[in-house]
């Protein structure tokens, strides 16, 4: 993706604030007049609405039979981050449900090797919240929240929400006795045409997954199955790194989001149990063909990333040395050689242990139930600006960057220690550092 990265590398001068504008992305983009409008093209199929088929509008018919949004911009508000209902009534309108069960036979444990965990029998590895013509979606997820309390080393005290996960309404009979709930926020997408641009090798250098220097830190690669390829490669996108490429995430969102076939993904995800959902309408075979699908990848992987903020200020500074002495950088690595240049991603992009507390219970490929890949911090700080609000985590359970600090624990606990020992001072500078990012 030569071209992609050069564009991805032009965009990083983009004005801070700004990256959810496709009109600045394009008056920066150093590229050729056929980029500039598959650029456009991919970002129109991004946000415009699909429709349920047969429609007029043939270019983008084909929504459902059973789905969870009608289009991309519809999670990635801004084509930033995503978030949990906000109130009581609020729907998972950014936030999907993936399912899964222990894989025990020889059938489940197919399964698992190419979707990463075995699917539910009746309802598949995701959760589509709606149905079209009269269809009944597959039932309403809910979060309730329990408290936990702490305090810091000053005395200072604080409240953490832990979300409780449960599916109402199932349409389409019981879920399986063992089923394995997560909930997953969309992720920010700018900046991932560069992580696509960095070597394997380099990702897997960090890796240390037997702690083999004793710092405590063991990250390790998943390892997923790639579509197109036909075999397992690394895994690098996604909260657990369970997606190795734009495309087939991209096709992933399409095919479990919006009910969208393509070439990656050629079948409804309508299991044997929906049968009515088989028998309604398409919008061709496949709805989004590979000249498309393609457009919209090159539009997503060119999403640029904003310019730091306030590199000078001594505060920022001060919180910089924080984020480094408190164990923080482990993780959030701040810097690849692959990409020379400022911002950096502060990630490894490789999985590690977060601990009881943030574990979901649901192994995904070479990830456990508790494992996480390290998300990128750049553009952090313009979370409100871009997307209007400020939680984090991958189900959005963190009201703001403390408490998603406060959230770490497993490999991450010293540096959770670290934070908690903090003072007043010394916590808004790590946090003003943060939201420089």
């Amino acid at each position: 993706m030569h071209s992609t990265l050069a564009i991805a590398l032009a965009n990083l001068l983009a004005l801070p604030g700004l990256a959810n504008s496709d009109e600045r992305s394009l008056s920066v983009v150093e590229g050729n007049a056929q980029q500039h409008e598959d650029f456009a093209i991919g970002g129109a199929f991004f946000q415009q609405p699909w429709v349920i088929a047969p429609a007029s509008t043939t270019a983008r018919d084909g929504l459902g039979p059973l789905f969870k949004a009608n289009s991309c911009i519809t999670c990635h508000v801004g084509h930033g981050r995503g978030h949990p209902p906000l109130t009581d009534t609020e729907p998972f309108l950014s936030t999907l449900v993936k399912l899964g069960i222990p894989a025990h036979t020889t059938e489940q444990q197919a399964q698992a090797q190419t979707l990463g965990v075995a699917p539910d029998p009746t309802y598949g590895d995701h959760l589509q919240p709606l149905g079209i013509k009269g269809l009944p979606g597959e039932g309403t997820p809910r979060f309730t929240y329990s408290e936990i309390n702490g305090q810091f080393k000053d005395g200072e005290h604080y409240t953490l929400q832990k979300p409780i996960l449960t599916v109402e309404n199932l349409h389409y009979g019981a879920l399986a006795h063992d089923i394995q709930f997560s909930a997953r926020v969309a992720p920010p997408l700018p900046g991932m045409g560069l992580l696509e641009s960095i070597p394997e090798a380099e990702i897997l250098a960090n890796a240390d997954p037997d702690d083999t220097n004793g710092d405590g830190i063991s990250g390790k690669a998943n390892q997923v199955w790639d579509i197109a390829q036909q075999q397992t490669v690394l895994g690098r996108f996604s909260w657990k790194a369970n997606q190795p490429s734009i495309r087939q995430q991209s096709a992933d969102a399409f095919h479990n989001d919006m009910g969208i076939t393509s070439s990656l993904f050629p079948e409804q995800p309508c299991s044997a149990a929906q049968t009515d959902c088989h028998t309604l309408p398409d919008g061709g075979k496949p709805e989004i063909p590979d000249d498309l699908l393609e457009k919209v990848v090159f539009h997503v992987a060119n999403q640029s990333v904003p310019a730091r903020r306030e590199v000078d200020d001594p505060t920022v500074i001060q919180g910089q040395k924080l984020f480094q002495q408190a164990g923080c950088a482990a993780c959030h690595v701040a810097r690849f050689a692959a990409l020379n240049q400022q911002p950096q991603p502060y990630s490894d992009l490789l999985l590690h242990d977060m601990g009881a507390g943030l574990a979901d219970n649901r192994p995904e490929f070479s990830a456990s139930g508790s494992e996480w890949r390290t998300p990128p911090l750049w553009g952090i700080g313009l979370t409100e600006t871009i997307s209007g609000h400020t939680r984090f985590l991958h189900d959005g359970r963190a009201r703001n960057l403390l408490e998603a600090i406060l959230w770490h624990g497993g490999e991450s606990s010293q540096a959770q220690q670290s934070v908690l020992a903090m003072n007043t001072t010394e916590r808004k500078a790590l946090l003003r550092f943060l939201n420089s990012l």
